[in-house]
């Protein structure tokens, strides 16, 4: 299979490397960018995550690719394409979710890095519905989602005290492929 590449206007979308990951985890395995997702990863969390990106492309063709600046080949993070596997989940779906670093938030790199994977789902990967998931306090992710285009799925929400122990809950978000195609027109 050839190297997985996907450019916007600020961004590539790509497979990832082994240089990637010293950098990956440095810029976003803090306590800031880590708050709705767990908290900071030891080593044995950050290799099973590294694990599970890299297992995602190989078995399904697409994964939270990094995210690398045009301007000056910095990895910003993380976003893409998986299917979801979280316990009590809807299982199998296709997902969108992305994590970047704390000095690149506000620039609107999540939401161009996450319309080019929603395309992406769509268009490449002919998925009929794209979830995403969050925490109902990670309010500026859900306002992402918002801005995405997708609709809250109150039927999809499921316990899961992992990311946010206080709330015990996931939320869903949504977007079908009628509905991107719409917007996007």
């Amino acid at each position: 299979m050839a190297d997985f590449r996907h450019e916007t206007e600020r961004l590539i979308l790509r497979d990832w490397r082994e240089e990637d990951w010293e950098p990956f985890w440095q810029a976003t395995n803090t306590p800031a960018v880590m708050r709705w997702l767990g908290g900071v990863c030891d080593a044995a969390k950050r290799q099973g995550a590294q694990d599970r990106l890299l297992s995602y492309e190989r078995d399904h063709g697409h994964t939270f690719w990094a995210i690398e600046h045009k301007e000056d080949g910095a990895i910003l993070g993380f976003c893409g394409l998986k299917r979801c596997n979280q316990e009590g989940g809807p299982i199998g779906m296709m997902e969108v979710g992305w994590r970047l670093r704390e000095d690149a938030w506000g620039r609107g790199y999540a939401k161009e890095a996450a319309t080019a994977s929603l395309d992406l789902a769509f268009d490449r990967f002919c998925a009929d519905e794209v979830i995403a998931l969050t925490v109902d306090a990670n309010t500026p992710s859900w306002g992402l989602m918002i801005r995405l285009g997708m609709e809250r799925r109150e039927d999809l929400d499921f316990a899961n005290a992992d990311f946010d122990p206080d709330s015990g809950r996931i939320i869903v978000y949504s977007i079908a492929r009628e509905a991107w195609a719409a917007q996007s027109a």
